[in-house]
Parts: structure tokens; C-alpha cells; sequence
């Protein structure tokens, strides 16, 4: 015969280990679920970092990519987004009165254009010469930058910042052989001096290298400051048929 007392004991115990059973299964699983927020959490906070501190790590050459053309001469050099820069290229540079530096092959031309305008009553300076491959990657990583904090998608903001920054190595600025030029707006208008250059700057041999009716083919929008040296022959004919230097070197 079962001894009352002793069931009831035994159903006691059985029902405080079923309690630990459970109580354990809970703990166990809350556990888990911490882990798993955790690393989601991680995750999401790495991906967030990458975007942040390496802007341009998506952009690189591809095998499609080649060094740029110098059969046609120093003057001549094809760098786009397509024909980059060669690493053994090197320039003789001369610094310029506010600290900027140019190829030192152009500055008897540059100094010539400047003091026509000049005399034309402008007043303008070189606002970019030469940069380093190192200085031209701080100002796409800044643009990249600029377009995350506005929201766009790390891809988003790799194409927009290359509407206006070249991408490293394929600037025309790091051949030292372009600048741009801004006006002093405190007596000269920018629109003023832009359309002098337009009209005037083929005469010393400078070219407006980005003009919007060809941002399909040079990539680059509209820039009314930036010019290109490339001899006084080549400005002539390529201002006169309204060509781009893609256009001109295809010409040859």
C-alpha cells in the first residue's frame, strides 16, 4: 500500500525540479537571444564604420583601365577616368606667388594669359595647380564623406563624388600641366573672367578641358575654371571645332 505522506513529498520534489527545469530553460534561452542581438549589433556597427572611414576603398582601376597616352608629347597626355596617370611620370614644378605650383613648362605661357587678363582690367588667380596623388584622394574621400552624411548609399556616393573629383591617379591636376582659375570677386565677376578665358585662353595655349556639351564623353560636368595646357597649335584647332581633347588625340 502507497503511503500518502510519502506521494505527496515525492510530487514536491518532482515539481521543484520541473521549476529549475524550466526556470534554466528560460535563462538559457534569454542568453541566446542576447548573443544574437549582440553580434547583429556588431555587425551593423562595422558595416557603419566601413562606410564612414573608407570612402574610396571601391574605387580602383580595372583590367580595362590603361596608362594614359604620351606618344603625342608631354603637352598632349590623355589622363581620364579611363587612362590613368603612369607611376613613373615626374614633373619639374615652380611655385607660383600664393604658394600653388605648376608644371614649370607652362608658367611662361600662364604668366602670359594672366597678365593680358590683367591688363583687360580682370583680376584672377590660380585657385589649384598641382597636387599630390595623396592630396587628390583627401578631396574624393571628402566628397564621398560629404554625400553619406546626406544619406546616399556608399555606391550612390562613390558616382556623385565622381562627377566632380577625379578619381586618384587619373587627375589632371597631379600632371601639374592644368589649373583652375578664380576670379577676385571683390572687383571682377566669376562669369566675367570665365567667358574671357573662353575666349582668350586658346591664344596661350590653354584649352577649357571640361565643358558641358561634352560631359558625355570626358566624364566630368561643366567646369568654367579649370584649363589645360596643351600647346598653342592644339588650343587653336580644338577651340575652333569645338572639340575635347578625347576628340582632338582621336584626330591624330
Amino acid at each position: 500500500m502507497i503511503d500518502p505522506e510519502r506521494q505527496e513529498k515525492c510530487m514536491k520534489r518532482h515539481k521543484r525540479k520541473k521549476v529549475k527545469y524550466m526556470m534554466a530553460g528560460c535563462v538559457a534561452v534569454l542568453l541566446l537571444s542576447f548573443v544574437a542581438v549582440f553580434a547583429y549589433m556588431l555587425l551593423m556597427y562595422q558595416d557603419n564604420k566601413s562606410a564612414q572611414a573608407g570612402p574610396a576603398s571601391g574605387i580602383s582601376q580595372t583590367s580595362e583601365d590603361k596608362a594614359a597616352y604620351t606618344d603625342h608629347g608631354w603637352n598632349l597626355i590623355l589622363v581620364n577616368d579611363t587612362h590613368y596617370i603612369p607611376k613613373d611620370y615626374s614633373v619639374d614644378l615652380i611655385e607660383l606667388s600664393n604658394g600653388e605650383k605648376v608644371d614649370s613648362r607652362i608658367y611662361p605661357k600662364l604668366q602670359e594669359m594672366f597678365d593680358a587678363a590683367r591688363a583687360d582690367g580682370l583680376s584672377l588667380f590660380v585657385a589649384a595647380g598641382y597636387r599630390t596623388r595623396e592630396r587628390q584622394q583627401e578631396l574624393m574621400d571628402e566628397k564621398i564623406r560629404e554625400y553619406l552624411d546626406q544619406g546616399y548609399s556608399q555606391e550612390e556616393a562613390q558616382r556623385l563624388a565622381g562627377e566632380w573629383v577625379a578619381t586618384p591617379g587619373t587627375s589632371e591636376h597631379e600632371l601639374g600641366i592644368a589649373v583652375d582659375i578664380n576670379a577676385d570677386t571683390s572687383t571682377t565677376s566669376s562669369d566675367e573672367l570665365y567667358q574671357w578665358l573662353a575666349d582668350n585662353a586658346w591664344r596661350y595655349g590653354f584649352i577649357k578641358r571640361y565643358s558641358e556639351e561634352k560631359s558625355d564623353i570626358t566624364g566630368v560636368i561643366n567646369e568654367p575654371w579649370h584649363y589645360r595646357y596643351v600647346g598653342e597649335d592644339a588650343a587653336r584647332e580644338i577651340t575652333s571645332r569645338g572639340l575635347c581633347l578625347e576628340e582632338y588625340i582621336e584626330t591624330l
